[in-house]
């Protein structure tokens, strides 16, 4: 027993010795490998989570066929993102500037805000009799910029081509369901009538609780007429959230290569809004900073101006626009028939205010004719850039 014994402690020696001697000589065990695999496994594992996001963002923009329209106030930058998709047109025109050299491309922005201290506003005259003056000159206009005379006057003209951007606002709640057929006609009437397809873009947006884009910016009648028809009544009414979410998302992010605009928003409702999350006067503001116009038509038929259509009417005068009162439905292609007449027969200036600060201030605009017999019809103000830059009006 002694002499197993012995030979087994004998044993044991020679493996720890040949185990310290195989460690100190040979390659690492392959379980030694695996330990030293091991931390290297956590960063082979981590391109997975990282690839889900990346499935997810393609998958994103051709996901929805309606888009929601977010009208909270002060957005997010993720907001931000997400609403710039739908005008496809400026990633286009984008790779072909950065195709150039970045010097021109640096030269081409400190171009566009060297023209800071400019204002745009599209006007319309009409005489006693409604009728629109198409053929008045720059001399029988006085133009006051914060109660001031302008600097200066940079262009004038009588502007009945510039290209259009309309959004086309439909109330789809219950308070408008017993006409809600007639006016989609005659929307989709109005539409075929005003929208050049190689000049002029329009979108269409209905409206009950939320918001929804049912046609985003086209020239072509044939899918907007579609996207009037996917409309379908039902729900509350968030009015100035449509407003806002159109001309903030849609309108102001439009551009022209042709250097001009004329941005319009056709709001078909009853004015009464019982859903929104922002204000009127939220509203009217972002339609001043996009340099929109808003023409609105009543949906109400009692014979008699309601506290709705009074809402109405303080949005159109306050953006430049005008609001009509069907009471007969008949008449509502009457109305459309009107807006389009007036936006094809509009003026536009342009000047540089005096005294001017790059504050984000309110400034008011007061353009009279001459002569006292016409009326001028424009926006009442709008919004001074910080001094980031950018240019006046939302541009």
């Amino acid at each position: 027993m002694r002499i197993t014994t012995a030979l087994c402690s004998v044993a044991l020696a020679g493996a720890f010795v040949s185990s310290t001697f195989a460690q100190d000589n040979l390659p690492s065990a392959p379980s030694a490998a695996l330990e030293r695999r091991r931390p290297a496994t956590p960063p082979a594992q981590q391109p997975a989570p990282t690839s889900q996001p990346e499935v997810k963002q393609e998958q994103k923009p051709a996901a929805p066929v309606l888009e929601s329209l977010d009208p909270t106030p002060h957005p997010a930058p993720q907001q931000a993102t997400e609403a710039a998709p739908p005008p496809t047109p400026p990633p286009a025109s984008a790779p072909a500037e950065s195709s150039q050299s970045s010097p021109a491309a640096n030269s081409d922005q400190t171009v566009i805000r060297s023209t800071v201290n400019e204002v745009n506003v599209v006007f319309t005259v009409i005489d006693k009799h409604n009728h629109y003056v198409k053929d008045l000159k720059e001399s029988d206009f006085r133009v006051l910029d914060d109660k001031k005379p302008p600097a200066s006057i940079r262009n004038f003209s009588s502007e009945t081509n510039l290209p259009l951007r309309v959004g086309l606002l439909i109330d789809a709640s219950n308070s408008i369901r017993d006409r809600f057929r007639f006016e989609q006609q005659a929307a989709i009437e109005f539409l075929n009538q005003i929208i050049r397809p190689n000049r002029d873009q329009a979108f269409v947006l209905g409206f009950d609780t939320t918001p929804e884009i049912t046609q985003d910016f086209t020239g072509n009648p044939e899918k907007l007429a579609n996207g009037v028809r996917l409309l379908r009544p039902g729900g509350g009414t968030a009015m100035y959230d449509a407003v806002y979410g159109a001309c903030r998302d849609k309108l102001a992010k439009t551009e022209s290569a042709q250097g001009g605009l004329r941005r319009a928003i056709i709001l078909v409702s009853d004015g009464e809004d019982n859903q929104s999350r922002v204000t009127r006067d939220d509203a009217i503001e972002e339609a001043q900073r996009a340099e929109v116009i808003v023409y609105a038509i009543s949906t109400n038929v009692s014979g008699t101006k309601t506290r709705g259509d009074k809402i109405l009417e303080t949005i159109a005068e306050a953006t430049g626009g005008r609001a009509f009162f069907p009471f007969k439905i008949e008449e509502v292609s009457d109305a459309f028939s009107q807006i389009q007449e007036e936006l094809r027969s509009q003026y536009a200036i342009s000047y540089k205010p005096a005294d001017f600060g790059a504050d984000g201030k309110y400034r008011s605009i007061d353009i009279e004719a001459v002569n006292k017999k016409y009326k001028v019809r424009s926006r009442k103000g709008y919004f001074a850039p910080k001094a980031e830059g950018g240019a006046i009006g939302g541009q």
